[in-house]
């Protein structure tokens, strides 16, 4: 593939598409081969992005059958080798057939920060000092200029959860695109089935710490999260692996919508931690 975002490298033009254009904008280097068949797959992985980026990085392919003493001077001493290159210098690169999302995370820590990122950190800080509503609006921006940007889709998730409204969330949370966000996404699901299940009549009521967990997931849909919390550390007092630990992955989830670093919040971590250990 050729387009203006991605170009074909040789040894004699390198210095000029590559070190000097990076003086302006991130340029990604693809040290690929034909007879690669990792290269294969990602190559067109790579283009692909380049391509949605629209300008944000240039992708360079360079070929080292073609251009062997290219790969002398990088090291680069199995294919498929990334490097990326700004300001004139690499500062970053990885080798072999990596996940996309890795990816992905490999290009955002050498782009500049995107409108929607910027909306995303807003919206955290936000969120941090408790300002619901005004984190809700920040991360919808971030969301109407990228509408897959999962910064802004976790943000979103934690606000909806934060007002009890599960139903919301796990529209969020379905539409959640592969990326390192993700991982964080996923410790948020407890809480949303138990939510869920809370609006469904769903959940086991036969004893009194049914009762209890209950009340706390009454609780934390109207958004009450602190003493949703008191009350299920209450509960793992009494049974630490309450319904297969159950209330221990709700708790975790609750704990991971507040400020990570709030005295509070570290204070409920180490309550958590000598109830359990």
């Amino acid at each position: 593939m050729s387009s203006e975002h991605i170009i074909t490298v040789t040894e004699s033009s390198f210095e000029y598409d590559v070190i000097a254009y990076s003086q302006n904008t991130p340029v990604v280097v693809d040290f690929w081969a034909e007879w690669c068949k990792p290269c294969k797959l990602l190559s067109p992985l790579l283009e692909r992005l380049a391509e949605e980026a629209e300008g944000g990085f240039r992708l360079a392919k360079v070929d080292v059958d073609a251009n062997p003493n290219l790969a002398l001077r990088y090291s680069v001493r199995s294919i498929p080798t990334v490097m990326a290159f700004s300001q004139g210098r690499k500062v970053s690169d990885f080798t072999g057939l990596i996940p996309e999302h890795k990816i992905i995370e490999f290009l955002r820590n050498i782009l500049p920060p995107s409108p929607s990122d910027l909306l995303a950190q807003k919206g955290n800080s936000l969120l941090a000092q408790e300002d619901i509503k005004g984190a809700r609006e920040a991360f919808l921006q971030g969301l109407d200029l990228d509408e897959r940007h999962p910064g802004c889709m976790l943000g979103l998730m934690k606000v909806l959860l934060l007002e009890g409204n599960s139903s919301d969330a796990q529209s969020v949370f379905h539409n959640f695109p592969a990326s390192p966000e993700y991982n964080n996404a996923e410790k948020l699901v407890p809480l949303l089935k138990a939510m869920e299940d809370y609006r469904s009549n769903r959940l086991p009521a036969e004893n009194d710490l049914d009762a209890a967990f209950i009340n706390s997931i009454r609780l934390a849909s109207r958004g009450n999260t602190l003493a949703s919390i008191d009350g299920l550390l209450e509960i793992l007092r009494q049974d630490k692996h309450y319904r297969k630990d159950r209330a221990r992955n709700v708790l975790l989830a609750l704990l991971d919508l507040l400020d990570q670093n709030a005295d509070l919040t570290r204070q409920y971590r180490a309550e958590l931690a000598s109830i359990l250990f």
